[in-house]
């Protein structure tokens, strides 16, 4: 049995696609995901304690390091609730700092902690096409294997210590947002030079300057620079809080990324322009808020 903590833009469709095969609780905060839990087979449940005893897995879809310490070890917390021999799979993107003492702490309790940081959008998730990277011992990773490989259409083990996930996704992190951020002034660019969007697009997607960002939100960009509604695939505020991580990673090795730091300089001003639960394309309107052509 698997236990989805936070049924989210993405622990829904987790949960979803789990469902198909195996027995999935759910447990989040808001009772309307409960009941969107429900009708995608997954088994509501009262209070993620409820929704981790007996469980073998328990899927962390959580918004930060912060409520990862919460749902774990806060007043409310499961650890206690989960058996030794249970192995927590983290999803979320929070950072290397305190990873190696969560794991410690879980450890104490017999419980594994599978770090597994993943990528591809809330519909990839449903389709169980997601690129997730993994840090756990050959052992916890064993465990979880009926989890993720469900999820996962690419799936790349990058060490055996919890924390290792989490340093390669926030190297991915970096470069995603620096890459979102310069199709965003490409794009306004190529505008302010009188260049057709689609021709624009074709054209670039297929030289030198592609970047998977470009040719995903290229289109996405060109509709919110148009100020028309644009579907919230991955919210603005999530680079926000990524590129964060990027920048304290830096900071604390002393490196210096200044392109990584201009990047996120737009996703806050985003913010800052009340972008925050916008999608992330939404940020070609920091580089130029309304297109100049007619």
């Amino acid at each position: 049995m698997v236990a989805v903590l936070g049924l989210g833009a993405m622990g829904l469709p987790m949960a979803r696609r789990l469902a198909e095969d195996l027995e999935v609780r759910g447990f989040d905060i808001a009772p309307g995901r409960l009941e969107l839990g429900r009708e995608a087979g997954v088994t509501p449940c009262e209070s993620a304690r409820d929704a981790v005893r007996g469980a073998d897995a328990v899927l962390l879809a959580v918004r930060d390091s912060a409520q990862l310490e919460d749902v774990l070890f806060g007043e409310h917390g499961v650890a206690q609730e989960m058996g030794s021999g249970t192995v927590a799979i983290l999803t979320s993107t929070v950072g290397t700092d305190g990873i190696a003492a969560v794991a410690a702490r879980l450890a104490d309790l017999g419980i594994a902690l599978v770090d597994a940081p993943l990528s591809g959008g809330p519909a990839r998730a449903g389709e169980g096409d997601l690129l997730i990277v993994v840090g756990a011992t050959p052992e916890a990773r064993q465990r979880a294997e009926p989890v993720l490989t469900r999820l996962a259409s690419t799936l790349t083990v990058v060490g055996d210590r919890p924390g290792d996930g989490q340093a390669l996704k926030t190297v991915n992190q970096l470069l995603c947002g620096v890459h979102i951020a310069a199709a965003a002034e490409a794009l306004a660019l190529a505008d302010a030079l009188g260049l057709e969007p689609e021709t624009t697009l074709e054209a670039l997607g297929a030289g030198a300057g592609a970047s998977f960002m470009l040719g995903d939100r290229g289109r996405r960009m060109l509709r919110a620079y148009d100020d028309e509604g644009v579907e919230v695939l991955s919210r603005l505020d999530i680079f926000v809080k990524d590129m964060g991580i990027v920048a304290d990673a830096l900071r604390a090795r002393g490196i210096e990324a200044p392109v990584a730091g201009a990047a996120r300089e737009l996703f806050l001003r985003g913010r800052a322009d009340g972008l925050g639960d916008a999608d992330d394309s939404s940020v070609i309107r920091v580089v130029v808020p309304r297109r100049m052509r007619p």
